[in-house]
Formats: structure tokens, sequence, C-alpha cells
């Protein structure tokens, strides 16, 4: 990450969505920001943390989404702008905190940004339409188009806040987030931390009999946003012409809308909203007169069609509304679902699309995720498998998910964060209850245990599960791209700061033992395995090596250079052991013969104890 684009003074800079956003926040005078690492947001996280010192204001990743919530509500209290970000699964788990939020006036901007990732291009537990929560919160939301909007519209958001004294929810999915646009640049004021707690206990706490008032006095004020959206920057008309059809978009489909009138030298009248809730109604019933046919395209769910068809149906206008009954509610939006539903709503034809013919399934080879050469996860999985192939797995989020492909099926299910061992302890009192001797195996990595995990420790100890917990800790959360966490020796700004001990919070929890091994030590990871298996109650294994990415970076900063392993083709007997069962991407096997391919190979060594053909490169 270049930061110097970001902290340019003025001109222009190329910028993802998500480094728009960072840019905005600071041209709006941010003073405080917070976040949980989670993609497609996570650069947003990762480009404060580069510049925060440089840009002087204040940033930490949180050890979980509704800490990173609280802690930018404290900030606000506090008169200090404050802005937190998260992918839309962290508003799930920062909603306990947000909606009280919306009861409490401020004393500052408060902006949380979540990106949903239609399609689960990087977020594979489900599809999700974080807008909502909005409704649920009564708080507004905006939703930028494009990457210079994401800058603009985040100060746009501030002024919200602010004047409004309600927190504001910044919606962007994944193209905004990740692709990347030449961005206007403003100058940045020198942001603030000068700030202070006044009591008020009064405006401060949200309790009977004031909660119905509040509630009220919140349902009032976003009657008041929405006659403000009305006249705002964030909802323009396209094409503002007399016309029996037209078309209302927001986020990024505005854009393919744009590029298909264009393509097709269209002039169909396109309502742009980027104020998604409350909805401006008078811009929205103004734009609806004389209108015959309308399409409503956005991504995912039908959010804004559902409140345009009340708005119509409630005014009494006469108007065939064409939305997700010809548009997928699932998956991303592309200019050629965006065409065909035009073609249907509208029965014009298009210039032909040119398209590029994919190769047949036949052609492309059928390839799983596979772990990074030198991964501790896939010693840890492979070592489990070779005791207790038939257990039953408890997955969870991180880079170990990868072990629901072969060779591994170590993921017998995956929901959320800490959920692993949640579930595999309702799937074991069942098991209980029925005199079953399966075993039960759950699964959670370093960063995941301190996010969520600990609560379900807790109650499986307390409720007398009988399971192994293995928490893989490879010193990182390595998932979303080596970001610290409470584990770990350094804050997101890189100060130096003590590590939470997790061996001591398991035995605090109260666990029936606990071991430590090396995943690259499969002879030791197997026996604990084994001890820790024989053990009434819930055991712990803590398996422990640095991620090799980690590892690799720290080697050469230090000048470290690692061993790698290379395959004695007199001693190999060809029996696939190597790359069917353990699979590592630095093992290949083509035309008979197996070898390491030395530009991967970490020299981790622990195919060297799998297989004694395989040697130390002492070259």
């Amino acid at each position: 990450m270049n930061k110097e684009k970001i902290l340019k003074p003025k001109g222009k800079s190329f910028l993802m969505g998500d480094e728009a956003i960072v840019r905005g926040a600071l041209e709006a005078g941010v003073g405080f920001v917070s976040t949980y690492p989670g993609t497609p947001a996570t650069e947003i996280g990762d480009t404060f943390s580069a510049l925060a010192k440089d840009a002087g204001i204040y940033f930490e990743y949180s050890a979980n989404e509704k800490i990173a919530m609280e802690a930018i509500i404290g900030a606000s209290l506090c008169s200090i702008r404050g802005l937190v970000a998260f992918k839309h699964f962290g508003l799930n788990v920062a909603c306990d905190s947000l909606l009280p939020a919306a009861y409490i006036e401020a004393r500052a901007g408060l902006v949380i940004v979540v990106s949903d990732d239609p399609s689960g291009w990087s977020s594979i537990q489900s599809e999700q339409d974080s807008r909502h929560f909005a409704t649920m919160a009564n708080i507004p939301i905006i939703e930028p188009a494009d990457q210079q909007e994401a800058k603009d519209l985040i100060k746009y958001a501030f002024e919200i806040s602010e004047k409004f004294k309600t927190p504001v929810l910044f919606r962007i999915t994944t193209r905004v987030a990740h692709v990347s646009a030449p961005v206007e640049l403003k100058p940045f004021p020198k942001p603030t931390l000068k700030g202070d707690f006044q009591k008020d206990i009064k405006k401060f706490n949200a309790f009977k009999p004031r909660i119905t008032e509040m509630h009220n006095q919140l349902l009032q004020k976003i009657e008041t946003l929405r006659k403000e959206f009305v006249d705002s920057k964030a909802n323009f008309i396209v094409n503002n012409k007399k016309n029996s059809t037209g078309i209302i978009c927001s986020g990024v489909s505005f854009l393919h809308v744009m590029e298909i009138l264009e393509k097709n030298k269209l002039t169909i009248p396109v309502l742009k909203l980027g104020t998604i809730y409350p909805l401006p109604t008078k811009l929205i019933i103004d734009f609806l007169k004389n209108k015959e046919r309308v399409l409503i395209v956005e991504e995912l769910d039908p959010f804004v069609e559902n409140q345009v068809a009340i708005i119509a149906q409630t005014n009494k206008l006469q108007i065939e509304i064409f939305g997700k009954n010809i548009i997928p509610q699932s998956g991303e939006l592309t200019p050629a679902i965006i065409e065909n539903a035009m073609t249907a709503a509208f029965n014009i034809k298009m210039v032909a699309r040119n398209v590029t013919l994919s190769p047949s399934k036949g052609d492309i080879p059928r390839r799983f995720p596979v772990f990074c050469p030198g991964c501790p996860h896939r010693a840890t999985f492979y070592s489990i498998k070779q005791i207790v192939p038939d257990a039953i797995f408890g997955g969870d989020i991180g880079c170990y998910m990868m072990g629901i492909f072969p060779p591994y099926f170590t993921q017998d299910f995956q929901y959320a964060m800490g959920a692993g061992l949640g579930i595999s302890h309702g799937i074991n009192k069942i098991l209980q209850l029925n005199k079953s001797d399966k075993k039960n195996i759950a699964f959670v990595g370093d960063a995941t245990f301190f996010h969520a995990g600990i609560p379900a420790l807790i109650n499986a100890i307390h409720n007398k599960a009988n399971l192994l917990l293995v928490i893989m800790d490879n010193s990182i959360t390595a998932m979303t791209g080596l970001q610290p966490n409470p584990g770990t020796d350094k804050t997101g700004m890189g100060e130096p700061t003590s590590k939470t001990s997790i061996e001591e919070l398991v035995k605090a929890c109260g666990a029936n033992s606990l071991e430590i091994s090396d995943a690259y030590n499969l002879k030791q990871t197997q026996a604990a395995i084994k001890t820790q298996l024989e053990k009434p109650g819930v055991n712990v294994l803590l398996v422990r090596r640095k991620c090799a990415l980690l590892m690799l970076k720290e080697s050469r900063q230090q000048g470290i250079k690692r061993p790698t392993f290379q395959v004695d083709q007199k001693e190999c007997e060809h029996c696939g052991t190597c790359y069917t069962k353990f699979s590592c991407p630095a093992i290949k096997h083509e035309n008979g013969i197996t070898e390491i391919d030395q530009t991967m190979c970490v020299g981790c060594g622990v195919c060297a104890q799998i297989c004694s053909a395989i040697k130390i490169n002492k070259k």
C-alpha cells in the first residue's frame, strides 16, 4: 500500500474504494478509527494502520466488531469524530451495540462502514444485504456508486451524523470496495484528538420511562432526514426528460446502467439514489409522475424496490414496477443481467454485446483452494487425520476453513466466528444423551479464539461437554492479511504491547486439561491428540507455529536463509503420500516423478517427517 497517494495534499490519486473512504474520512477530520479485519472492508483498516501516525489519528484493530463499535461510540461521546469498518458479518456482531447507539445523542460524527459481498467472492458463509439494519436501527444509510463518491459521501456521512446526532451506516459492495479509479482530492485538516467526557446521565442512557420517548424522537428524526435527503447531493436525476419509462438505481448498479444507456444511445431518465434510508419520498414521487414503467436496479434484496412500491401505492400512482421479478436477488449484478432486465421491462432491443467464449468445462482442470506451502494448518490436519480420521469436525472461520476440501475433510460444518465450538457442543450433548462414542473435535484459530471462541469454551466447560478443542495458533490474523490480534506483540499502529496468553485464558476458563505442541512436529502433535482424546470433559490442544507467510517475511527482514528440501529419486517409492495425503503445493508429481519446487518450498521440513525419501537440500 502506497500511503503517499492517500496523504497527497491535493490533485488526483488512483484509489480503491476502500482507500477512497480512508481519504474521505481524513478530509472529514476523523480522529478515531477502529475495525476488525474482514474482506471486502479489510483494506480500510490496513490503510489506516499504515498511515495513522503520519496522519495524526488513533487507529486500532479491536478484538471483535462489537468492541470496535463500542470504541468509536466512546470516542464520539468525547467529541471526537469516529469511524468503524467491517464486512457484513461484522455488522451482525456489532449490532448489539449499534442499535442503542441510535437512541443516544453522541457529541461528534459516528460513521459505520459496512461492505457487503454479493456473490460471496471473499465471504463464503452467506450473502447478506446490510441495508436492512438501517430500518431496524432507525439510522440513515448512504451508499456510493463509485470511488469518487466513496470519498465524497463519507464526508457527507459525517456531516449528517453531526447535524442529526445519529450514527450513519455507509454501505459499499465488493466492486466499489476493490475497484480502483482516479479520485479528486481536497485538502484535509489537521485532526484533533483533544476531547473529554462530560457526564450526562439522562442523555447517555436509554432506560424506562425515557426509552419510548427516545424511540419516538428517533422516528421523528427519520422523517426529518427524509425531507433533508430530497435536496441531497447524493441523489440526482440523469436524462431528466419527459418519458414514460424510468430507472431507479443505487450503488455500483448506477454505473452499469449508465454504461448500457451510453452504448445503446438511450436517454431513459435515471434516478440515482445515494441516500437509501430514509428514501427522499418527494424526489421519488416527482420522478415517478407520468411514468408507466419503472425498473429498479439494486444489489441484493428489493430494499429500494419495496419502499418505492409503497410510495407509488400510497400516492395512487399507476405504475408497473419491475425489479426482482426480472433481476436476480442473489449474486453480483452485471451489465449483461441489467441489459436483459431492461429489454424485458421496456421492450427495447440492445446492441449486441461482445462475448468472449469460455473454454468448455472439460478443458478446465478441477482445482481446490490449498494452504500456502509451509502452512502449519496443513500439518495439524494431517496429524489429526492420521489419529482419528472419522471424528466429527467442527469448522470455524480462518485460513483453516480450507480443511473442508480434500485431502483433509476436517470441517464438517462452518457457520460464523466462534461457532465451530458452540455447535460442536450442541452436537456433543446429543451424542452424550444417545450414549454415542463418536469423537468430537472443534477447531479455532488464535484470532477467532479472541474474537468469539472464549464464551463458547466457557459454555462447553460449564455444561459438561466431552470434546477436544484444537486451537490453531499461527501468531497472526492470517486470512485477511497478517493483521495483529490480542495474541501478538504489536498494536494496529505498530506500537509494542503485551501479548495475551491463550494458555492462561484456557486455564482460567476451567478446561480439564491443556497440552501444547509444535504443528511442524508431527510425532509430538499426534501423541498429544491421542492423549487429549482419551480424557473426559473439555480438553484443549494448543498447536502453535507461525504463519508461513509471516515466517518468510521475518526471515527476509533478518537476513535468514530458509532451508529447502528435495526428493531422493533413488529412494522414492512413488506411493503418493506426500502429494495426495499431505498435499503441499511445493510438491509436484509429473510424468511419474515426484519433485519439490525449490521456488515454493519454505523449508518447514514436515514432508521429510512423512517420507524418508525427502531430504534437506544441501546445495
